[in-house]
């Protein structure tokens, strides 16, 4: 490996592990940090091309964060650059969470850390919101598209729709109106293209029908978290649906309350929410049971972008898919819009919160007027808001 390449590598564990540390606020919060980290300050890849992994992460299963992380490390440092990046901004996660769960198995609790998280979360809804400025600027770049950005958000307002199948109906709409002109002259991409898009349906199909197929606990808890990650569409927080279902009412290896205990400690850690495998591992299986959980539920994801991120460039040499991306873009950014609105109004507003309203509104301007990195954006607010909590009246 050459010089060049190695350092790409590690330009590449810095910043992924770095995101990984500082990575609080769900997807939306994480996607918008890696976007002012690669596009902004690095100008490792295009912010048109940033557009299109969104667009296509939020099609495929598995959680949308880390599977940004994988193609940014993908597409700026080749196969080695995918795993670099994609376990850079895993590990922080993982490795907090295996501590939490010994803690919680040694002492039979979990650590009060959520005064911390106070200033967090409004510090993170103004990154995010500066993310979706720039973003939406390169996005909404003719009036079809800021129409089909208005529909896609009053849709996800308004209808209970899984947000994979509200980017896909807005992808297809986008693509008839773009390409309404040509759309009989259009022909797939050649070069095997058609087989390599459809490929992770496939693994998604064969993983599910593996489920069966072992039967000692550690292998049924591998497989069961390996089945959840080829087929959890949307926010990672509908995995609490797989795990009451299985691991509680099914199995039978966890408690309601040891349930409860573990989504708590995967909204409390860094990056993204299935982080909670690791501690449900350690709970059922000790360090082997983290260990086979967490691997079973993040590798379809590095899988998963493999077999897509090649894919995309040859998508937009084809002018109706490349239309059929423009639309999927605007769509993720919709998305993005309408989960960053009720994250603020549950943050902010629901009771209002003139202290958050504050931190918001401050790093807001700083992340306008002076671009401040959002690592000094959440370390900042977490120090106000904790003596903010210590020292001013309820």
């Amino acid at each position: 490996m050459n010089s060049i390449a190695q350092n790409k590598l590690r330009e590449l564990a810095q910043v992924f592990f770095k995101l990984g540390v500082i990575g609080f606020g769900g997807p939306a919060a994480h996607i918008a940090m890696m976007e002012d980290e690669v596009v902004n300050r690095r100008q490792w890849i295009s912010r048109s091309h940033f557009l299109d992994l969104v667009g296509a992460t939020n099609l495929i299963p598995g959680p949308n964060s880390t599977e940004m992380a994988i193609h940014v490390g993908y597409t700026y440092g080749g196969l080695p650059g995918l795993l670099v990046a994609g376990v850079c901004f895993l590990l922080p996660a993982i490795v907090i969470t295996g501590v939490l769960a010994w803690v919680y198995v040694a002492f039979g609790q979990i650590p009060q850390i959520a005064p911390l998280l106070y200033g967090i979360k409004p510090a993170v809804i103004a990154v995010i919101f500066g993310a979706l400025w720039r973003l939406g600027k390169k996005a909404v770049k003719s009036r079809e598209l800021f129409v089909l950005w208005i529909l896609v958000a009053i849709i996800l307002l308004v209808f209970p729709i899984n947000a994979a199948v509200a980017l896909l109906l807005g992808g297809f709409l986008g693509m008839l109106w773009l390409r309404r002109d040509s759309l009989l002259s259009w022909r797939f991409p050649r070069d095997g293209d058609k087989n390599g898009f459809w490929l992770p349906l496939l693994a998604m199909a064969g993983s599910a029908a593996a489920e069966a197929t072992t039967s000692a606990p550690l292998w049924q808890l591998g497989v069961f978290f390996l089945k959840v990650g080829c087929i959890l569409f949307g926010s990672g927080y509908v995995l609490v649906a797989f795990l009451e279902g299985e691991l509680v009412e099914g199995f039978g290896w966890l408690t309601q309350q040891q349930l409860l205990d573990a989504i708590a400690i995967g909204q409390f850690t860094p990056g993204p929410v299935l982080s909670t495998s690791t501690f449900i591992g350690y709970l059922v299986s000790g360090w082997p049971g983290a260990m086979v959980a967490t691997l079973g539920i993040f590798t379809p994801s590095f899988l998963f972008v493999l077999l897509l991120n090649p894919q995309i460039p040859r998508m937009r040499s084809s002018a109706t898919m490349s239309a059929f991306l423009d639309a999927i873009n605007v769509s993720a950014v919709s998305l993005m819009a309408v989960v960053t609105a009720r994250l603020a109004v549950t943050t902010l507003f629901d009771p209002w919160d003139f202290l958050a309203i504050a931190i918001t509104a401050i790093a807001g301007f700083l992340v306008v007027r002076y671009r401040t990195n959002a690592a000094w954006l959440v370390l900042g607010g977490a120090i106000v808001g904790y003596i903010g909590q210590q020292f001013l009246p309820a």
